[in-house]
């Protein structure tokens, strides 16, 4: 998961688009990362607010650790309910609410949008699609140098749990990531590109590969997605696809465990620290940009191996 608290200092540099519409406030074009930019986001999905084996106090911890870590955004990758019924998105509120003075994206996901959902979701949530745009921290007190643009999409369709993106909003995405030097996040509750160990794949995005086309020739640099409850990283080309794991949930998946991410990115290098709340962290992932290289941990593998998994 991600999260991202801006300093006041950049406040007066942030822009945020809902619905196409841009509010720019006269931001600068931005150069290449520099030595000592950083961000950190918190990747946050699948809380399912509601559902029997939903666990308040892991969600607790979560949210406790993501105030103290003072991230740079924090996405909210959807399912935030698990039937998408008015109470369980009042509860999700609730929760989510705590980390009121940090940025926040938030789309909903498969579950959100059962029985009428989008309807809460707009309530509690606003729009569902997004585009936000926030300064790397620069080193020292320095002016920003490098930004990044967040693209957030709604992927889900009431009452399936499938997902699409849809062609109609293609030139939406385009005309988002109009900064030509931005790093680059595009973040949709469903995944691209099957997730180990999930079975026979079901539920991906109807138009996954039209869409990995338009990122790739957008550039992006990270999807952020969650649904399938299963930690993951794919590198695709120069673009990685990270999954976040349920935060606040025991619907996993073999010896899996409650986990969010927090991305760490800085001139050279994106780290993925996955975190599992009230318990300990491990280094999931680490990639060198320069190199193209990515080192995966085996404990992401650890639905499969009871004795993998340590803090």
């Amino acid at each position: 998961m991600i999260l991202i608290a801006a300093s006041n200092s950049s406040n007066c540099y942030r822009s945020i688009y809902a619905s196409g519409h841009a509010i720019t406030g006269g931001l600068p074009l931005t150069m290449s990362l520099v030595k000592g930019d950083s961000m950190k986001i918190a990747q946050i999905s699948d809380i399912h607010c509601g559902h029997p084996m939903f666990d308040g106090e892991l969600l607790d911890h979560a949210i406790e650790e993501i105030i103290e870590l003072k991230p740079d955004l924090v996405v909210v990758a959807g399912d935030l309910t698990s039937e998408g019924y008015a109470p369980q998105f009042r509860q999700a509120k609730r929760f989510l609410d705590r980390l009121d003075g940090l940025e926040m994206v938030v789309i909903p996901g498969n579950h959100d949008l059962m029985n009428v959902g989008f309807l809460h979701f707009r309530d509690s949530f606003g729009k569902s699609d997004r585009v936000v745009r926030i300064p790397f921290n620069p080193p020292g007190d320095g002016n920003p140098s490098k930004w990044a643009t967040i693209v957030a999409i709604n992927s889900s369709k009431p009452d399936l749990a499938e997902g699409e993106v849809g062609h109609v909003k293609y030139d939406w995405i385009r005309k988002a990531f109009e900064w030509p030097d931005d790093y680059r996040i595009f973040v949709t509750h469903h995944h691209l590109v099957p997730i180990p160990g999930t079975g026979r794949e079901r539920n991906i995005v109807w138009d996954a590969g039209d869409v990995l086309a338009l990122l790739s020739e957008m550039e992006v640099n990270l999807v952020l997605s969650g649904h399938k409850h299963v930690p993951n990283v794919w590198q695709l080309g120069d673009m990685l696809l990270i999954n976040s794991g349920t935060a606040s949930s025991y619907r996993v998946r073999g010896y899996t465990r409650p986990s969010y991410n927090v991305l760490e990115i800085d001139d050279g290098t994106l780290t993925v620290i996955q975190k599992y709340p009230g318990l300990g962290e491990i280094v999931a992932a680490r990639y060198k940009r320069d190199e193209r290289q990515l080192t995966l941990n085996p404990q992401l593998a650890g639905m499969f191996n009871r004795g993998a998994w340590t803090v």
